[in-house]
């Protein structure tokens, strides 16, 4: 990190050096001393010595502000930003914003550093003023675009989800996938509050809206399983939950429970037992394997259990599925063999707790829980069971 500060800043003094000359070459009578302005040289000099502080300020002190050095205030302003200083980058960009001679384009540019930096600071509602003018005003459509993308970042950290589809919808959700990952999201926060104020035709409303904009969207259809289960459409229920291993089949772990427990209440563990063994054959995910194992010895006996389990681990080795293979063999055990498969099973269970469910694909964030956005990253649906030999 310091190695690309101090190549930041030395970007920044060839750039004041480079105007500094060109100022100095357009005086009528030159310097006998240096065409350079001596602060030029003592910033240089505390760049070189690794003393990144005093080199800014020498160079800020050095440069005057015009036309055409707005750009490299900009940069050390953003500069300040990246050392984990805004509130001095906030200083840089509000002198800067205060000056006449800018354009409107210039100005437009400054006012999307300056809201950036109100962000770092938590200052939402300054930024936010700064982005809706900036939105409203820029005449430069890139700049435009820039801010809609900062605004939207902002209501989304106020959970204001209908103010943040408002902004991006359509262009930002058209053109960034990204968007539209997030979009979905927001949908299904809204259909969860609908479902709390006890309004499931809004909820449904917005949950096909969602599925619309990104197909995939495993939330979207996980709620919309739980609202049928809730009003006794068991049969429904089961349809949108084996939709979801068909949009990503690392998510089938999340569906066993609610669709073992929707088919008890259709009374059909057959045909329960009937999907988890088309599930094994397709996506032989630990998960799977123990449930369809724990269904095989409450159906058919220990045996049945104990084959399927050796034959899947053999397959598909993981820890998960020697912890229960663990679990047949104590209930089957005599007196004397129990102290040592307790003992194994205590050294399993310990590693499992250890261990993390879920992982985020775009950080690699990791944990127990299922989180929809990425508690670090802040990414939406990148949040996945891990799979393997550690995990399913």
């Amino acid at each position: 990190m310091q190695d690309l500060l101090l190549l930041a800043l030395l970007l920044s003094a060839v750039a004041i050096g480079w105007w500094l000359g060109r100022r100095e070459r357009g005086k009528q009578t030159p310097s006998p001393a240096s065409s350079l302005s001596r602060d030029y040289f003592v910033g240089l000099n505390y760049l070189l010595n690794e003393q990144p502080d005093q080199a800014i300020e020498t160079f800020i002190s050095a440069l005057e502000i015009n036309s055409d050095t707005i750009e490299t205030h900009i940069a050390l302003g953003n500069l300040f930003r990246t050392r984990g200083e805004a509130d001095r980058a906030v200083k840089i960009h509000q002198n800067l914003l205060a000056r006449p001679s800018l354009n409107q384009e210039q100005g437009s540019l400054v006012q999307l550093e300056l809201s950036r930096d109100f962000l770092v600071l938590g200052l939402l509602d300054r930024a936010e003023r700064l982005l809706q003018n900036l939105v409203r005003d820029a005449s430069d459509e890139r700049t435009r675009q820039a801010g809609k993308r900062l605004l939207v970042d902002l209501f989304e950290r106020e959970k204001e989800w209908q103010a943040a589809l408002d902004v991006a919808q359509p262009t930002l959700v058209r053109q960034h996938e990204d968007l539209q990952r997030a979009a979905a999201h927001w949908l299904c926060e809204l259909a969860q509050q609908d479902l709390q104020s006890i309004s499931p035709s809004m909820a449904r409303k917005r949950l096909h809206q969602a599925l619309s904009i990104d197909k995939s969207c495993i939330r979207a259809n996980w709620l919309l399983a739980r609202i049928e289960h809730e009003t006794a459409h068991y049969a429904a229920e089961i349809r949108l939950l084996q939709r979801i291993p068909e949009q990503d089949v690392n998510f089938t772990p999340i569906v066993l429970e609610p669709l073992r427990e929707a088919y008890l209440l259709l009374d059909d563990e057959t045909g329960f037992e009937t999907y988890l063994h088309q599930l094994v054959e397709t996506t032989p995910l630990t998960s799977v394997i123990i449930t369809l194992g724990d269904l095989l010895w409450h159906r058919q006996g220990y045996d049945a259990a104990v084959e399927f389990i050796s034959a899947q681990l053999a397959r598909e080795p993981s820890l998960r599925g020697v912890d229960y293979l663990m679990h047949l063999y104590r209930h089957e055990m005599g007196p004397q063999e129990q102290p040592r498969i307790e003992l194994l099973k205590r050294h399993t269970e310990a590693l499992l707790e250890t261990m993390s469910r879920y992982r985020c694909r775009c950080c690699g964030f990791a944990g127990l829980q299922l989180h929809w956005q990425c508690p670090r990253c802040r990414s939406w649906g990148t949040t996945k069971p891990i799979t393997g030999i550690e995990g399913e």
